[in-house]
């Protein structure tokens, strides 16, 4: 407990939260746990994308990210454009203070160094620069915790991540490329550790061993476009990665396998949609998952899942259950490997469905093998995360150390 003539410590967490990205809110939701079991005293509120949700789902005070509320729509007439451009300059002032306000404040997770999808730098990367900026400016201790890093070709971008990784006191990624990235591009990360992603701190249950006949296949879906420097041919890559899939999926069914669609975010519905419509089959559903626990649910009742958004290989991953990635970044197949499915990655680019359905087959005649080794992997998993949050705990709340042998030393 906090001694009474000392203040609580007050903790912010900031990001893309409650925006509708279940794995960004999945992040949150493990750094809440890790906070109300080793920081219980803290107070802790958030400065997010979606503060309405936060403030239901997690039971924490929450500010909008943005003055702005049409941040994320393209501003195309001169009074959208004014507004847009008048609410960066207010922003800076409102993130300053709210900094101000804390002792701490952690990013939880999240590609938030990383361009791998369309970006622009004075959208999130211009925001985060402001946060580490101001912690630097007012001492509140910044910390970027298992976050994911990514080269950047964009040179404004890239400035404002490298100076917003530079002004951190604190910094972890998630996989080992991430750090590499950071490095080439300038960051001194020789103190920087890597430990898994923080939905592998989560609760969960574990998949049962598929039994008699060939079982449920999860399909996790996502609304691809390329990356950041494919915008010229982004529809071209959609409408390639949706073809693609929605063949496998009808092969699938074929065979008179039930096929559940997964999304990730709001934004993927579309697809979903439009391979229901293609695919006109009672054995194709579609799951209404609002947290990575819903996704969990679902990937565990699966024989097998085939997934393309990061978090929905995590969580198909984190139960036990084979999986597949479709892969849009090196960060899949480098959680892939890390878990020891490496062989089994498919381009999200290049989506050749009769490859593709090769592989699943290929995959499927290893499940029992692969179990076995992912239910060893996600132990491995559990334990750096327990040491990340010992080492977080150090790095941001020596105070509450400080403070517990204060007391020691003044009791009678």
């Amino acid at each position: 407990m906090t001694p009474a003539d000392e203040t609580p410590v007050r903790v912010g967490v900031f990001g893309l939260l409650g925006s509708g990205n279940l794995g960004n809110d999945g992040s949150l939701e493990a750094v809440l746990g890790y906070l109300r079991a080793e920081h219980p005293e803290a107070v802790v509120d958030a400065l997010c994308g979606g503060p309405e949700v936060v403030a239901t789902r997690y039971r924490i005070p929450a500010t909008r990210l943005h003055w702005y509320r049409g941040e994320y729509r393209t501003a195309s007439r001169a009074g959208a454009i004014a507004a847009k451009g008048l609410g960066k300059l207010v922003d800076a002032v409102r993130t300053a203070a709210w900094v101000r306000r804390h002792d701490v404040v952690i990013v939880p997770g999240m590609g938030v160094l990383e361009a791998t999808l369309p970006l622009r730098p004075w959208g999130f990367p211009y925001s985060l620069f402001l946060l580490c900026a101001s912690g630097r400016l007012f001492g509140t201790r910044v910390a970027l915790v298992s976050v994911g890093a990514a080269a950047i070709g964009n040179r404004p971008t890239r400035a404002l991540v490298r100076w917003s990784a530079r002004l951190a006191t604190y910094r972890s990624y998630r996989d080992a490329l991430s750090r590499d990235a950071m490095r080439a591009m300038g960051v001194d990360t020789a103190r920087d550790e890597v430990y898994p992603d923080l939905a592998f701190a989560l609760p969960t249950l574990s998949a049962s061993a598929p039994s008699g006949p060939p079982g449920p296949v999860c399909v996790g879906v996502m609304a691809f476009h390329g990356g950041n420097d494919d915008r010229a041919r982004a529809e071209e890559i959609h409408r390639r990665y949706l073809d693609g899939t929605t063949r496998f999926v009808r092969a699938l069914v074929e065979d008179g396998r039930p096929v559940r669609l997964l999304t990730g975010d709001g934004v993927d519905v579309p697809v979903v949609a439009a391979i229901l419509d293609a695919v006109d089959s009672p054995l194709v559903t579609a799951a209404e998952a609002a947290s990575l626990a819903d996704l969990m649910k679902e990937t565990a009742a699966a024989d097998t899942v085939v997934a393309t958004r990061y978090h929905n290989l995590i969580c198909a991953l984190k139960v036990g259950t084979p999986t597949l990635a479709l892969s849009y970044a090196e960060k899949s197949d480098a959680l892939m490997a890390q878990m020891g499915l490496g062989a089994y990655c498919h381009p999200a680019r290049e989506v050749d469905a009769d490859r593709l359905l090769e592989q699943f087959r290929a995959l499927e005649q290893r499940s029992a093998e692969l179990r076995q080794t992912l239910a060893e992997r996600n132990l491995t998993a559990a334990r750096r995360l327990e040491h990340q949050f010992t080492a977080l705990t150090a790095a941001l709340f020596p105070a509450a150390d400080h403070a517990h042998a204060h007391a020691l030393r003044e009791a009678p």
